[in-house]
C-alpha cells in the first residue's frame, strides 16, 4: 500500500517518465583524460575544489578545457584495496544505464594514477540536506528522492543481466542535480551477483531466521532517515 501511494505521489509530481535512461542522451561522448589535463581541470587537486572524501579517495569538481564541468574521483592508492576498488567501479559503471545512477564520462589510469570523471551534481548530497540547518527538503523531494533510490535499486537488482549489489547505499553516495533528481553513485564495493551467488544468497535466506538481506536494511535505515531528518 505504502509502495502504490508512493508511485501515485511521483507520478502527480513529475508525470510519467522513463525510469530508463536509454532514450536520454549521454552527458558527454566518451572521451580519453590525461593526468595532466585532469589536473589543470581541478587546480592541481586543489583543497578548494575538493567535494567529497571516502575511504577509497576523493572526488574533486573540475572545469575542463571546453568549460563543462565534472567530477573528478582519485583513488587513493596507497590504501591497499584502491586497485580492487577501481577495477570494480569500472567493471559495473561500464555496462549500466539508468536515469538515477551516476554517469561515468571517462576514465583516467596509469600505474601511479587512477580516476573516473563522473557527470557533476551541482546540488551535492543528500547528506549534506539531511544533516545542515541551511539546507531543507520538502516533502515532496523527500518522496521524489526515495523513488529515485528505489527506481536505481530496482534497475540493479532486476533490469541487469546479473544482478547488483550496491552494498553502500548512504547518504553520502546519494546525489542531486540541477533539478533534485538523485542518482546513485560509488560502486567501488558493489558485488555481481553470479548464478552461484543468486543460489547461496537465497539459500541462507530460507535458512535464516529473522534474516533481512544487508540492501533491505540499507535502504530501510535511508528511507528513515530522509522522512525524519
Amino acid at each position: 500500500m505504502i509502495v502504490v501511494i508512493l508511485l501515485i505521489l511521483r507520478y502527480r509530481q513529475r508525470g510519467k517518465r522513463p525510469s530508463n535512461d536509454a532514450n536520454i542522451p549521454l552527458v558527454a561522448t566518451w572521451r580519453m583524460f590525461s593526468y595532466l589535463e585532469l589536473c589543470r581541470a581541478t587546480d592541481e587537486f586543489s583543497e578548494n575544489n575538493l567535494i567529497g572524501k571516502g575511504g577509497f579517495g576523493s572526488v574533486y569538481k573540475a572545469r575542463l578545457g571546453d568549460g563543462m564541468e565534472v567530477a573528478v574521483k582519485v583513488f587513493n592508492l596507497q590504501c591497499g584495496r584502491a586497485f580492487k576498488s577501481f577495477d570494480i567501479e569500472c567493471e559495473m559503471m561500464k555496462s549500466i544505464r539508468h536515469r538515477n545512477l551516476i554517469k561515468v564520462i571517462s576514465s583516467c589510469s596509469n600505474e601511479e594514477f587512477k580516476a573516473l570523471v563522473l557527470e557533476y551534481m551541482p546540488h551535492g548530497s543528500l547528506e549534506k540536506y539531511l544533516y545542515s540547518s541551511n539546507c531543507i527538503l520538502d516533502i515532496f523531494q523527500r518522496l521524489n528522492i526515495m523513488i529515485d533510490v528505489a527506481s536505481a535499486l530496482e534497475y540493479l537488482h532486476f533490469g541487469h543481466s546479473a544482478p547488483i549489489i550496491h552494498c553502500d547505499l548512504k547518504p553520502s553516495n546519494v546525489l542531486l542535480d540541477d533539478n533534485m533528481v538523485a542518482h546513485l553513485s560509488d560502486f567501488s564495493i558493489a558485488k555481481l551477483l553470479t548464478g552461484e551467488d543468486q543460489s547461496m544468497t537465497h539459500t541462507q535466506t530460507l535458512a535464516t531466521i529473522g534474516y533481512m538481506a544487508p540492501g533491505l536494511f540499507n535502504i530501510s535505515y535511508l528511507y528513515f532517515m530522509i522522512l525524519i531528518r
